[in-house]
């Protein structure tokens, strides 16, 4: 039995790139897939290809900014399909800029369609879900959120849905409906210059891997095999796959009667010398966890 049959799931902006994968590879796994985008001709490009591969497919041109479409695209999977059992979150708008050429519209834009899209997909999708006991969310994140420069617009977004998984997964834990995230790594045209030439492009994708590569963690993810997986982030690279850290307290604290400023700089030349988390994408050395005092304590060292 293929890992999805019988479920239905929708797939935002599902008309290209990881999204179209992703959608393509739960119709593989027995999924029936709603295909959302924006752009009609390239989601219906998606579905006649899962349809020509004996999948089932339909399309939902809906624009999840807003409320009341994205209520019409799950409406669409249950009058469709009869049920809801899997979302992803995947549509975003990508832009790339240092602080110093901060660009209003750009960020008001990115944070309507990466942050208010997936809020307004889960918050129409977790109804029925939770009504029949059962379902799946993935959210699309990126290492960008954890530091990458020139991207503190779109890191700021992605870490905006990183921290829905990790809340909704509390809120949501031992009903039956989990919450996880795919960190995507694949060559699409996120990131490209419009006027690139195929030889450019070509050059800027070399090395790295197709958006295909990031089906399966989706499939798992969305699957009665992840049925014990909740509020993790997963990413493939290539032939590694990862699993996210959240963010934690680092610990111990430093512990004084009362603090001043002057105090806490004493801290800083004392407990936490050498102990500041530097920024941006990195790996951690994964050693064992203790339960310390309420919270958890990391015993982990960089990796590279």
């Amino acid at each position: 039995m293929k890992a999805l049959e019988g479920k239905a799931v929708v797939v935002t902006g599902s008309g290209r790139g990881i999204g179209a994968a992703c959608a393509k590879g739960c119709a593989r796994q027995g999924a029936a897939v709603v295909v959302n985008d924006i752009d009609a001709h390239e989601a219906r490009e998606t579905a006649a290809a899962i349809e020509a591969a004996g999948g089932t497919a339909t399309v939902c041109i809906a624009d999840v900014t807003k409320w009341e479409e994205a209520g019409r695209l799950i409406d669409t999977c249950i009058s469709a399909f009869g049920r809801i059992d899997g979302l992803v979150n995947n549509a975003a708008l990508y832009h790339a800029s240092p602080i110093t050429a901060f660009d209003p519209i750009a960020a008001r834009a990115l944070v309507e369609a990466n942050v208010l899209g997936p809020l307004h997909c889960a918050g129409h999708a977790v109804k029925p879900m939770l009504a029949q006991k059962s379902g799946s969310i993935v959210n699309v994140v990126s290492g960008a959120h954890m530091g990458i420069r020139n991207l503190g617009i779109y890191g700021a977004t992605k870490g905006a849905v990183a921290s829905m998984i990790y809340t909704w997964a509390i809120e949501l834990a031992g009903s039956g409906v989990r919450v996880n995230g795919l960190s995507p790594f694949g060559a699409t045209r996120m990131g490209i210059p419009w006027n690139a030439t195929p030889d450019e492009v070509a050059r800027m994708h070399a090395g790295i891997q197709k958006p295909e590569a990031n089906s399966p963690v989706v499939e798992f993810l969305l699957s009665d095999l992840a049925k014990d997986v909740n509020g993790q982030i997963l990413r493939i690279d290539k032939e590694e796959l990862s699993l996210y850290a959240h963010p934690a307290l680092l610990l111990p604290a430093a512990v004084r009667p009362e603090w001043t400023a002057e105090q806490i700089a004493e801290a800083f030349e004392s407990e936490f010398k050498d102990r500041q988390v530097p920024c941006g994408i990195r790996g951690m050395t994964d050693l064992p966890v203790e339960l310390n005092t309420g919270y958890w304590k990391r015993k982990a060292k960089p990796a590279r």
